[in-house]
């Protein structure tokens, strides 16, 4: 195999291959100098000379291993080692033998045409100290180091035949027999699996079924090293890099071994994790090569081997697991479910299969994004502490490669999701729909919790929950896709689009940022869900009731809830107010009435105004819904809830009530109300009472805020403004009484007032293009100048009751105009 700068050690490859966190990068002023590394070979020689082993002889293998970087070994400082190794005389610390056995490797890996006497000498020596003294030093670096320089020894293309059989022999012996050693020592693994590797890219394949056994069955074996997730993504990146090596060099022989002996028929001592492992590596090296013509049919043939190896798998936990949306705990699924979508992500292209589409849902929900297993142990915490669940654990999975590569997974997801057939698409979407709402559960009850109290942690969990969010939104497009088509009847499209609707009103607390997927996903469903009125009602009526909204039963026991505070509700009841206005004239008043209305109404109230406002958008888009409509019902129901609604959105303003929201809800309902409406008259007056004890308040408080209309931004000018507004969009019936209430309004204010209001009432009826009314509000206007400038100048008693007596009298009957113009 050609040599690469990043498969020069194989082990440091496989180390960072698998995510694990190495420093390879050192303080280049903590490096050893050149001065140091001259000085550090000289010692050794004395060792050798001197026929004596010191603790300064063991710290110049410490700096030129400090120096390994950049460190060149050549034949005679190879032989040098060799030297010190072969002595009988020499009496070597334990912890020495490593170090040694470290150079040699360097030696052998670094130089180009490494001497074949020598390494036959190397092999001589290794392969008796190795059978001598390994079962006196019983040292895990010993025996790692040992692997690895037999795999390196076996690898040379110069190396005679016989020293490679000797090397393989002994390393699967070793393998086979003294594999505890490396058991509680983690670190050590890439050394024993680049070793491994290295063996099977040997010259020599007697010994290939052997090193293929130990690389995937060591892992079952008692007290065998436990396997993890890293561990199987070196296998992966190790077969990856031996399955390249063939292909390369065009090695069907081993190409076919490997086939038969990994990809056949399953061996019970082989463990699942590591032959799916090996099965992706297989994979990846395939798609990332350009077979020749001749290899090209057996290279097809282990591909599908490989897809089929991974199947079989995948399939024999699912037979075997009675509920596969739930790992149970269990640390040998966990690891399997985990190593199938890393393998499935990192391998590329692979064929639509239902046991791996079926594997990897529950990867996700279970492995990947493990919300609801998390949830239940912080439930179980009491007082909102972490209770058993560790924070480190969490920060732990953050970190972990299966998380960081989660949206890797959820794409391979989303692609076998495609193909597969309808009834695993339907097992599959109910997963991921009821994943969601348990979502929502749970994390509404931990929130409560841990709010204030384990911030950190909420916060931590959260980041899982909004990875989720989005496999959810990249999931949920592939279904449209699929679905939302004329292959599928009207009913099962509507019910697609609700389910999807209100998943996604579950996972809106972790919308962060804005993604084309969701809108495009939204788009989609709601123009297939707005035209039908039994989606529309399915929707709505899937929005949590009132009474769940204020009283949760599973809060009943936490007398400190309220409802606004709980964001994660509220989030969701946002989602519903921003979507029913798209179906809204589909949805039945009654319904409206009965599910809607109630929670309108209650978040109005919310001190969060976006959410306020979304609620007033929704009923600007009731009232303003079904023009075409004979339906008396939903005109009776919109005329009622116009008592509701200034009732609440005046008693929360100026404070809650955004401005805004109420003044879209107002101008909705005088623009679409019969006219006449008793509603309509009940705004205004409304309104024009409010205005008046808002201004009321100010007189006395702020009188210059006259002065600057523009600049402030005080409630009672925004309300005088909306009544302006509503001048010129009130019907003609409603007209007469709101312009007798705005001029005993007006009249009452002071001087100031009176000025900027009239001044924008002039310019109001100048710009007005209404040919219908501008007549009269000319005529109007000219008598509320004129009494404005009789209750400032003192002319005429408007004050008391003699002054109001006069300015109703003058204004009673609006038609009688002629009169209040003679007066003028």
């Amino acid at each position: 195999m050609a040599r690469q700068a990043n498969t020069l050690f194989l082990e440091e490859w496989l180390r960072t291959s698998s995510g694990s966190i190495i420093n390879t990068s050192a303080d280049q002023s903590s490096l050893p100098s050149a001065r140091a590394i001259i000085q550090a070979w000289s010692e050794l020689r004395d060792c050798h000379q001197n026929q004596s082993f010191e603790p300064h002889h063991f710290q110049a293998l410490k700096i030129l291993l400090d120096a390994r970087a950049s460190l060149h070994v050549a034949d005679p400082q190879a032989k040098l080692l060799v030297s010190i190794l072969s002595s009988t005389n020499l009496v070597i610390t334990h912890e020495a033998y490593p170090l040694l056995f470290r150079l040699l490797y360097i030696w052998v890996r670094k130089s180009f045409r490494p001497s074949s006497a020598l390494i036959d000498l190397a092999v001589e020596t290794l392969s008796h100290l190795l059978a001598t003294e390994l079962g006196s030093k019983k040292s895990p670096e010993f025996f790692s180091e040992g692997i690895l320089l037999l795999g390196a020894f076996s690898f040379v293309p110069s190396v005679s035949e016989s020293s490679k059989t000797v090397c393989l022999e002994l390393l699967c012996r070793l393998l086979e027999d003294e594999y505890r050693m490396v058991s509680q020592f983690g670190g050590l693994i890439p050394d024993v699996l680049a070793g491994i590797g290295y063996a099977l890219c040997s010259s020599v394949i007697v010994f290939y079924a052997r090193t293929l056994n130990a690389l995937l069955g060591i892992w079952g074996k008692e007290d065998g090293p436990p396997g993890s997730v890293s561990h199987g993504l070196m296998i992966l990146h190790l077969v990856e890099w031996a399955m390249s090596s063939f292909i390369k060099s065009r090695s069907q022989d081993k190409l076919q071994i490997f086939a038969e002996e990994t990809l056949g028929t399953s061996k019970k001592d082989h463990v699942p994790f590591a032959v799916v492992m090996a099965a992706g590596g297989v994979l990846r090296a395939l798609n990332r090569s350009t077979p020749s013509r001749q290899g090209l049919q057996i290279l097809s043939s282990i591909r599908i081997s490989a897809e089929n190896r991974i199947e079989s798998v995948a399939q024999c936990f699912i037979s075997k697991s009675r509920d596969f949306e739930n790992s149970g705990g269990d640390y040998a699924i966990s690891l399997l479910l985990q190593c199938i979508s890393l393998a499935l992500a990192r391998s590329g292209s692979v064929s639509s299969r239902p046991a791996l589409l079926l594997s990897l849902a529950s990867a996700l929900l279970t492995e990947i994004f493990p919300l609801r297993r998390l949830y239940a142990r912080i439930l179980e915490s009491t007082h909102g502490s972490s209770g058993g669940l560790e924070p480190g654990k969490i920060k732990e999975h953050l970190s972990s490669v299966t998380f960081r590569e989660a949206g890797a997974i959820s794409s391979v997801f989303c692609n076998q999701y495609i193909s597969v057939d309808d009834e695993n698409k339907m097992i599959v979407e109910n997963m991921i729909w009821r994943f969601c709402q348990e979502l929502y559960s749970g994390h509404r009850k931990v929130a409560f919790l841990l709010h204030g109290k384990a911030d950190e942690l909420l916060e931590d969990v959260e980041k899982i929950a909004e990875s989720a969010f989005l496999m959810v939104v990249v999931f949920a497009l592939a279904v449209t896709k699929q679905k939302l088509n004329s292959k599928f009847s009207t009913e099962s499209q509507m019910e697609t689009s609700v389910l999807i609707l209100v998943s996604f009103s579950c996972l809106e607390y972790f919308r962060r940022m804005r993604l084309s997927e969701y809108m495009d996903t939204i788009r989609g469903v709601v123009v297939s869900a707005q035209e039908n009125e039994t989606a529309c009602i399915s929707f709505v009526e899937s929005m949590p009731t009132y009474g769940d909204l204020t009283n949760p039963q599973e809060f009943q026991k936490k007398v400190d809830y309220i409802w606004f505070k709980d964001e994660v509700q509220t989030a969701r009841i946002l989602f519903y107010l921003r979507v029913i206005p798209t179906c809204i004239e589909r949805l039945p008043g009654s319904v409206f009435s009965r599910v809607v209305a109630p929670t309108m109404f209650l978040y109005i109230g919310h001190p969060n105004g976006k959410v306020a406002r979304a609620s007033h958008s929704l009923f600007a888009a009731f009232i303003s819904s079904g023009k075409d409509s004979n339906e008396n019902e939903r005109s009776l129901l919109k005329e009622q809830l116009v008592f509701f609604y200034m009732q609440r959105s005046l008693a929360g303003f100026p404070g809650i009530t955004p401005f805004e929201g109420m003044a879209s809800g107002v101008a909705a309902l005088v623009r679409n109300l019969p006219a006449g409406s008793p509603a309509t008259f009940y705004c205004i007056h409304s309104l024009v009472e409010k205005a008046s004890k808002l201004c009321t308040d100010i007189a006395t408080q702020k009188p210059e805020m006259w002065k600057n209309w523009e600049g402030e931004s005080e409630p009672c000018k925004k309300m005088l403004e909306l009544l302006l507004r509503l001048i010129s969009l009130v019907d003609i019936q409603v007209l007469p009484d709101l312009m007798k209430l705005l001029a005993k309004l007006f009249v009452e204010l002071p001087k100031e007032g009176q000025n900027v209001v009239l001044n924008k009432l002039y310019a109001q009826v100048a710009e007005s293009d209404d040919v219908t009314r501008k007549p009269t509000l000319v005529s109007w206007l000219q008598s509320v100048s004129y009494l404005c400038y009789q209750s400032t100048s003192g002319s005429a008693p408007l004050k008391g009751t003699g002054g109001e007596g006069s300015l109703a009298s003058s204004l009673r009957d609006p038609s009688n105009w002629d009169g209040i113009n003679a007066r003028l």
